[in-house]
């Protein structure tokens, strides 16, 4: 297929004692030896702050580690699953630097659901004093009737003025738009 770069997701696995971490790990091992000369990012949900499961996943040694804080801490009960939190996804986006610190660490953030500026600009610091090394800003869209409705659409300008702050920030790459 040509590929060069290749993002893993994942369905959360609750129902398996290590959330999927096993399977998750193979699959990466598996296409670094099959394709050692593609890049291999892998999305994680926050195995719900078992870094053993985490550790798992960090031993089959993904170039990037991608776990999505989502929004600001402010919205994250009215976003988020229940047993999802900000500090637990921040923890295991911190594990992955003290595991390895050459393992890159991603986060994105969604926009749009009744977050200020502000509350980006802590988003982002807050990821960065955790090691978050490259961070994405998309627009969120609502999939369906039941979902949160969008609070608005955020302009191109504003995604430049975010990605502007988060490049001050420090963080190695951003990726901002609708």
């Amino acid at each position: 297929m040509g590929l060069d770069y290749l993002v893993l997701t994942s369905v959360n696995r609750d129902d398996l004692p290590d959330g999927g971490a096993a399977h998750l790990a193979e699959t990466i091992a598996m296409l670094r030896k099959e394709l050692p000369q593609v890049l291999v990012e892998i999305l994680i949900p926050d195995f719900q702050g078992d870094l053993r499961a985490l550790d798992t996943v960090l031993a089959a040694r993904p170039h990037v580690l991608a776990h999505n804080v989502e929004t600001v801490e402010r919205l994250q009960k009215r976003v988020r699953d229940p047993r999802a939190s900000y500090d637990q996804s921040l923890a295991v986006l911190a594990h992955v630097k003290a595991f390895d610190p050459t393992i890159y660490s991603k986060t994105s953030i969604m926009v749009g659901v009744g977050e200020t500026s502000e509350e980006i600009m802590k988003t982002f610091w807050d990821s960065r004093k955790n090691g978050v090394d490259i961070v994405t800003l998309g627009q969120y869209l609502q999939p369906s009737p039941r979902h949160l409705p969008v609070e608005r659409y955020v302009t191109p300008e504003e995604f430049e003025d975010f990605k502007r702050w988060g490049e001050k920030v420090g963080f190695a790459f951003v990726a901002s738009g609708p």
